[in-house]
């Protein structure tokens, strides 16, 4: 099942990807933006709960999809490509083991703790 679920993420990152290119943009752009959600870790410097909060809502794929649906209605690629961006960001990252994080720290996450010391 976990080999299942992590082909599922790499189809959602190679859609992804392919959306860039569908509306518009260059593929380059889409992997010199890909790490961008990774700023939201520096929420952690408010505390775990609100680390986790902003973490959480730059790495979830429902607010990930609205964007993109919302940049489609709005006919606004810009709002499309950011959500383009989490989506293959967040399929990524769970691709790797690393998921939506808990409040009890970084390393707690909805696929299993990360790190050396499980």
């Amino acid at each position: 099942m976990k080999v299942l679920l992590k082909l599922e993420q790499l189809a959602i990152f190679i859609m992804a990807f392919l959306l860039t290119l569908y509306i518009g943009y260059q593929w380059w752009l889409f992997f010199a933006l890909l790490l961008l959600p990774d700023l939201s870790m520096l929420g952690y410097i408010f505390g775990n709960k609100t680390g986790a909060l902003i973490y959480n809502f730059f790495h979830h794929q429902g607010i990930a999809l609205f964007l993109i649906a919302l940049g489609y209605v709005a006919i606004d690629p810009k709002i499309t490509m950011a959500g383009v961006v989490m989506l293959g960001h967040s399929a990524m990252d769970r691709l790797f083991g690393y998921g939506l994080k808990y409040n009890k720290g970084f390393k707690y996450t909805h696929l299993g703790e990360i790190g050396r010391e499980k």
